[in-house]
């Protein structure tokens, strides 16, 4: 899964910054790419891949979400309901608990953060295009709060890097509200969250705001900690021709959904679904595939802003399928790179 995601996101992040593609509805839901998206799919040319990776391809980050969610509690919680003792700051010891896990999950972001980020603003300084970055930025953006700042969307860069930010303030939520407590408190947190959005203007900046933080990622983080609680190792199911049946199902089910706002909001939930039935109809060598780029997620995650930054010329020169090409070599190739520096740096310890 974590394959299928890093891939997803890493073309999308060079498809829409295509001027003539037709972009995404992540942080707003904005009809007018609801239309290009038809007008795409009316007139099909020989760019709807990059037209369809474009639009749907950062639903990978919903699936690094359910991941995060699942693998929180298969490493806290035993997999299972468990105790639910309260874990509310009462005494020192509880605090300093707190402040390990909470400091423990920052220095593991921040492994992967300090050698993709200095390489980006190095390569960012001598090609054209730079960005005006500001100190406070910088620092917020190596502090993991820049998510909450005014125009998420203006002073993040490269943007993708907002996903930092974002885990950071799950990390809080799960070990303040979630971590031990029944699951009444995640199902209510989504409910809450949901709530939040869906009285927002689909187009407007409180959206905006809300899905750049923890309140637009809690639906697939909190699913991956109600599936977790389930405690089953597997999930059951038929063969691959079902599994295929239903990633078909999926994959029409978020077309659909894709034209309402208010069921644009629950796509995550059919992504980690149709995901899940991705992979279990997979043959066995192309899951072994898959499993190797999970396997260098992480590193290309911060890898592939470098290599856009350095191969997004191509495509704006019209050769776009050459440009996507050599990005996706030298992302790969860079990615590998990247994983032995950040595998030489100290893991940090809980």
């Amino acid at each position: 899964m974590r394959g299928i995601a890093i891939l997803a996101i890493m073309l999308h992040n060079y498809c829409h910054f295509i001027g003539s593609i037709v972009k995404e509805n992540e942080y707003q839901y904005l009809r007018g790419n609801n239309d290009l998206l038809w007008q795409a799919l009316g007139s099909p040319t020989d760019l709807l891949p990059v037209h369809l990776l474009s639009y749907f391809g950062h639903y990978g980050v919903a699936v690094f979400l359910f991941l995060s969610g699942f693998g929180l509690v298969k490493k806290y919680e035993g997999g299972g309901e468990g105790d639910t003792s309260r874990t509310s700051c009462t005494s020192r010891t509880s605090c300093a608990g707190i402040a390990r896990f909470l400091g423990y999950h920052y220095l593991k972001l921040l492994r992967m953060l300090i050698v993709g980020f200095p390489i980006f603003l190095t390569v960012d300084a001598v090609t054209p295009g730079r960005f005006a970055f500001h100190w406070e930025n910088v620092v917020a953006q190596l502090l993991m709060y820049i998510n909450v700042l005014p125009e998420p969307d203006r002073i993040i860069w490269p943007g993708i890097y907002w996903f930092f930010g974002l885990m950071m303030e799950l990390y809080i939520v799960y070990r303040l509200v979630i971590y031990r407590r029944s699951s009444v408190y995640v199902v209510g947190l989504i409910a809450v969250c949901w709530l939040l959005q869906a009285l927002a203007e689909p187009d407007g900046e409180l959206l905006n705001r809300l899905r750049y933080n923890f309140i637009g990622g809690m639906l697939p983080f909190g699913l991956g900690i109600l599936l977790a609680r389930l405690g089953r190792k597997e999930v059951a199911g038929g063969g691959r021709i079902l599994w295929g049946v239903t990633a078909l199902t999926a994959t029409v089910a978020v077309f659909v959904m894709s034209f309402s706002f208010h069921s644009w909001l629950w796509i995550p939930v059919v992504i980690v679904i149709g995901t899940v039935a991705i992979v279990k109809s997979m043959p066995e060598g192309i899951l072994k595939l898959f499993m190797w780029f999970g396997g260098i997620s992480a590193a290309m995650f911060v890898a592939h802003p470098i290599a856009r930054k350095l191969f997004i010329t191509v495509a704006w020169k019209q050769d776009i399928y050459d440009g996507l090409m050599l990005y996706l070599i030298v992302t790969i190739a860079l990615s590998w790179a990247v994983k032995q520096i950040i595998d030489h740096i100290p893991a940090p310890r809980l």
